[in-house]
């Protein structure tokens, strides 16, 4: 509080919990403090219909109910339809996304931290196994604290082969419960000169390396200059043809760039996840929108997962701000949700808490939605590609025409 011409003015602070006000998301903070029927009705307006209905929760099975409760992390799951048509069956898939913080400080020895990830996801991963999930992603280097912002060469250590030893521990559960799993790692290219790469794993449900995916884009944004580490991949824009429908990854930062989004639709992807690792400071406001608009543009299922917590560590660290230096990135604010073609949305996990959010895909409204809205069809790829190719060129001039009168000078 604080008073100002004699008026008292309440200054609002976010609280250090992560919170919305005390309530670990928006969607439980507007449940809670609206009349049941301004509920419905700003629900409609913030995430949209599905086939002309409010998204349904579904009753996942005993067990991962009570992993959730025992291990206090956040559990939510929800059915996306389409219309019933003719000549195709439903094609149902049940897709997972998990988000966390890190398991210990980032002061103990790296393989400690590394384990503890592994132990801490364990049971997250078996909720999900538990519930049917056809398709689980992690977030953006789920297996190391997002340490890149120090710019310290140490936390390469973390780096290792796509065959390496996070690929071996989610290969078991890609076996025992029948699972795609994407994995997001700091990846050590051994037969290239031991390069790093931010890189996405594509586990098949048998347990084997379907293939891998490399960061488009990469941030030079403060803190997010992750240049020092990696730098942009070569793999392009590919789409994984799995035993549960076409998928792709565009990691963290690509979501920012429509093209990146467009390149995988146009590639045939079904579902696109993006694996991210995003603090509130910078990116909060865009997080509900940008995804939600490529599934919509694009006629694609689009699935986001962040991370949660604050990590703090032994050096700060400067952002070429003239701020003083830090010794945290800020709060990872998890919010992990899944967004549709039709423009419907889940409501999104917690803000503070690990979390499993789950939701039934029928995929044919991919196709029904490419069909009603003829994006595909009225798009002018031609005009785009021949203004990209005249871009590229130095000697480019942008298309403006200038009203012959602008600078004519009055008499």
């Amino acid at each position: 509080m604080e008073k100002s011409n004699g008026e008292v003015k309440e200054e609002f602070k976010a609280p250090s919990d992560g919170s919305v006000c005390g309530f670990d998301s928006l969607h439980r903070l507007l449940k809670e403090n609206l009349k049941p029927q301004h509920f419905q009705e700003v629900s409609r307006i913030i995430h949209g219909l599905n086939c002309g209905k409010a998204l349904k929760a579904i009753t996942l099975p005993k067990s991962a109910a009570a992993l959730s409760l025992d291990r206090g992390f956040d559990l939510q799951a929800f059915s996306f339809n389409a219309e019933k048509e003719l000549l195709r069956e439903p094609r149902i898939v049940r897709v997972g996304l998990i988000q966390n913080s890190i398991a210990l400080p980032t002061t103990a020895p790296f393989l400690d931290q590394k384990r503890a990830i592994f132990e801490k996801l364990e049971p997250i991963i078996d909720a999900a196994g538990a519930s049917g999930v056809n398709i689980l992603c992690l977030q953006e280097a789920w297996m190391m604290p997002f340490a890149f912002c120090t710019r310290e060469k140490r936390w390469c250590e973390f780096a290792e082969p796509v065959d390496g030893e996070s690929t071996k521990f989610l290969q078991k559960f890609a076996v025992k419960y029948n699972m795609v799993i994407i994995s997001s790692i700091l990846e050590r290219d051994i037969n290239h000169g031991e390069v790093i790469w931010n890189t996405a794993v594509v586990i098949g449900n048998h347990g084997n390396i379907i293939g891998k995916h490399r960061k488009n884009h990469i941030p030079r944004i403060g803190d997010f200059n992750e240049s020092t580490y990696y730098v942009e991949g070569n793999t392009g824009h590919p789409v994984f043809e799995t035993a549960y429908g076409k998928i792709a990854i565009n990691i963290c930062y690509g979501r920012h760039h429509p093209l990146n989004w467009l390149a995988f639709g146009l590639n045939g992807a079904e579902i696109v996840f993006n694996p991210s690792a995003t603090v509130g400071e910078l990116s909060e406001p865009m997080w509900p929108i940008e995804a939600r608009n490529a599934a919509i543009a694009n006629s694609y299922f689009a699935a986001s997962v962040n991370r949660v917590g604050t990590e703090i560590y032994p050096n700060p660290f400067t952002s070429g701000d003239g701020k003083p230096a830090h010794p945290d990135l800020g709060l990872f604010y998890g919010s992990s949700h899944f967004s549709a073609p039709d423009a419907s949305s889940t409501p999104s996990l917690s803000r503070n808490r690990d979390g499993l959010i789950i939701a039934d895909m029928d995929l044919n409204l991919c196709r029904q939605y490419k069909d009603k809205w003829g994006f595909r069809m009225t798009a002018r790829y031609d005009l785009y590609a021949d203004l990209l190719a005249r871009y590229l060129k130095p000697d480019f001039e942008p298309q403006v025409i200038s009203d012959p009168l602008l600078h004519k000078k009055s008499s």
